[in-house]
């Protein structure tokens, strides 16, 4: 028998039962859909976290005060805090050449006034080299005046929601602000850019590090960001970083360093870990359309008993049977697979025009694995209905038996 022969057979015998191949389709592609949906939630995850800590700069370092740690004895065995950061801490890392900017921060919340316009926003103390670190973009106006730290500026920025709080419709530019007892002059708008650091930009005040220090009354740094000359340059830096601080610090460690790419590199085994779990369980799906595939196999042979016969009685070898059969089986699952990826691709591509704000990755993987298990599922579970018409007795099959 001819190859062509054969999808004639098979093509004959599934439109024959509309329903029933429908039916068979729909559960093989809702399995492929499943597949190559959930891994493209999961890539799309991975690529937004990515793209939230690349905001955040490139090349980072972030140093914290205190170390984690734990300690003998009895309860808390967490490491305390032996020593402060301070802006001369921060200042000496620049010794290094390793270290292309460094931004203090010191962090704090307080009221903040125009005429009659109060609101308690977030205080954000650092430097001019803040904006490069951090990639902050402005909306008017410009960034903090670069010059020495440790010369704290009556000027701020404010963030948009607070400009609009305190000045309606009206340009802040030039204008006075009363942040905590001090007054400060509106030199720039920072631009909208969600949540960094914990504080919320847009009702944040940018102010110069020493002016924070003096209105908190604190030495104390919240953070230091340092940004590395390259990518190749970080971990060196960040030995560099620990030696320093270390000197400074009369030979202690008490400081916790974290890279931008441990972080990456964390989230990304987390979130590799989840589409692999969440595609593992959609694949389960396929399994169930593959026992669909073989109970309506097995119910087309009992009903095309009398064919087979036929064929059988007519000289076709067992071998010919078992292939109509698993041709017929591959035909489904082609056809199934080939729908999944329809319905897929037009899902993802609906909730991309509908959340721009967070976009679905199809892996290239999935696709291509979704349709290998698809095939293989059809096949195996096609293979006992298959098996049993080409066993089937010549006699028998014809005489209904």
């Amino acid at each position: 028998m001819h190859l062509q022969d054969a999808l004639r057979f098979s093509l004959r015998a599934l439109t024959s039962q509309p329903a029933r191949t429908w039916l068979t389709l729909l559960a093989m592609g809702l399995g492929t859909a499943a597949v190559v949906v959930l891994s493209s939630l999961g890539e799309g995850a991975r690529s937004y976290v990515s793209g939230k800590f690349t905001q955040l700069g490139t090349h980072l370092l972030i140093v914290l005060p205190g170390r984690s740690e734990t300690t003998g004895g009895p309860p808390p065995l967490i490491g305390g805090t032996p020593r402060d950061l301070t802006l001369d801490d921060a200042l000496a890392l620049l010794r290094s050449p390793l270290v292309e900017r460094i931004a203090p921060l010191s962090l704090g919340s307080a009221p903040v006034s125009h005429g009659n316009r109060e609101r308690e926003a977030n205080i954000v103390g650092t430097t001019a080299d803040f904006q490069p670190v951090r990639q902050i973009e402005l909306a008017q106006g410009q960034f903090l005046p670069p010059g020495d730290p440790r010369q704290g500026q009556a000027v701020t920025l404010l963030g948009e929601k607070l400009a609009r709080e305190l000045f309606d419709q009206q340009s802040p530019l030039g204008q006075w602000v009363r942040i905590g007892d001090r007054r400060f002059r509106v030199i720039g708008l920072l631009q909208s850019a969600g949540f960094s650091l914990g504080a919320d930009l847009g009702d944040t005040a940018l102010i110069p590090v020493a002016s924070a220090q003096a209105l908190f009354d604190s030495p104390a740094l919240f953070r230091i960001l340092i940004q590395a000359r390259n990518r190749a340059a970080l971990a060196p830096a960040e030995e560099a970083v620990l030696a320093i601080l270390r000197e400074r610090h009369e030979g202690e460690d008490d400081v916790t360093l974290i890279t931008q790419d441990a972080l990456l590199a964390t989230f990304d085994k987390i979130l590799n870990a989840l589409t692999l779990a969440v595609t593992g369980i959609a694949a389960i799906s396929l399994l169930v359309a593959g026992v669909l595939i073989m109970n309506v196999m097995l119910v087309a042979v009992s009903q095309r008993t009398p064919e087979i016969g036929l064929l059988k009685a007519l000289g076709a070898a067992r071998g010919q049977i078992l292939a109509l059969f698993l041709t017929e089986a591959l035909l489904l699952a082609l056809a199934g697979t080939a729908l999944g990826l329809l319905v897929a691709y037009g899902a993802v591509a609906l909730f991309n025009a509908q959340v721009p704000a967070f976009s679905l990755v199809t892996p290239l993987w999935a696709p291509l694995a979704a349709a290998a298990v698809s095939l293989a599922t059809g096949l195996l579970f096609g293979l006992l209905p298959a098996l049993r018409a080409a066993r089937l007795d010549p006699v028998a099959a014809l005489s209904g038996g």
